[in-house]
């Protein structure tokens, strides 16, 4: 019995130490990049590296300011962000539910060809969407970052899932006391579709926010730029002010963190349930 709990504890030490490496090291990079905002561009670029700055220089965060329209880049990011995740929630939550519930010809191939998009690597449909751009007379206006992320495979077929795995009995039930398809969608299987809809949007919110290369393809005008955009502005050629840099970097993750923290236990639930889904 005591060989047995001794071994129960070894194991638990074992994998509390393993977790406390992978946390360190997933926490590393923040803290270097907390540090390096600090530091002086000497400092940041010394041999071997300085690890905390003799003097913290709080000056890299005013510099941020004084080199980009940091408030308008978050502005513009922050209504890409929120107006993607609203139009994934509800253009995906439909089409899920149209394909987890509605009987209709070709159902089934619709289905297959939407997946099929996940199978092709993004960068594939950057020219095409670019030249729709393009004719439309949208470059370099928010909205040509908004609408080609309004809908995604990805999130019909998590949320087909979902809908998927709801007990028939409550649509039938919602039939016969006389509701239509988009009310049994509106009031009983979008409020039980709770979890899915919080990881679909945790995943499209990280991503609208922290998305460069698209933004970067059709955005050129500081009056459309998000952040991740803007700073990479501050990346030069041959020279790179390293802490500033990491300082603008920091305040554009803060947003992210902050909302973390207040939603951690949403953010673990979703994407615990998407990983079980």
């Amino acid at each position: 019995m005591e060989k047995a709990r001794y071994q129960i504890t070894s194991k638990t030490i074992l994998i509390h130490l393993i977790l406390i490496v992978g946390a360190l090291a997933m926490v590393f990079p923040f803290i270097w990049m907390l540090l390096t905002s600090l530091k002086t561009y000497a400092e940041s670029i010394h041999v071997p590296p300085v690890i905390v700055p003799k003097h913290f220089q709080w000056v890299n965060y005013k510099d941020v300011f004084d080199l980009l329209p940091f408030f308008k880049f978050m502005f513009n990011t922050l209504i890409i962000t929120v107006i993607r995740t609203i139009g994934q929630l509800l253009l995906c939550s439909l089409a899920a539910y149209a394909f987890a519930r509605i009987e209709f010809p070709g159902r089934n191939i619709l289905f297959l060809i939407a997946l099929s998009v996940l199978m092709v690597p993004g960068q594939v449909f950057l020219l095409p969407q670019y030249m729709l751009m393009v004719k439309l007379g949208w470059l370099n206006t928010l909205q040509a970052v908004v609408v080609p992320g309004l809908f995604s495979a990805f999130g019909t077929f998590l949320l087909r899932q979902f809908f998927m795995g709801l007990p028939k009995e409550l649509e039938e039930a919602a039939r016969l006391d006389g509701c239509n398809h988009f009310q049994i969608y509106w009031k009983i299987m979008l409020p039980l579709a709770k979890p899915g809809l919080v990881a679909l949007g945790i995943f499209t919110t990280l991503w609208s926010w922290n998305e460069l290369m698209w933004p970067m393809i059709v955005n050129s005008s500081p009056e459309s730029m998000t952040l991740s955009v803007g700073l990479s502005s501050l990346q030069g050629q041959y020279l790179t002010n390293y802490p500033v840099l990491m300082a603008g970097s920091f305040l554009a993750i803060l947003p992210m963190l902050i909302l973390f923290m207040i939603l951690q236990k949403q953010f673990i639930e979703g994407i615990a349930v998407t990983g079980s889904k």
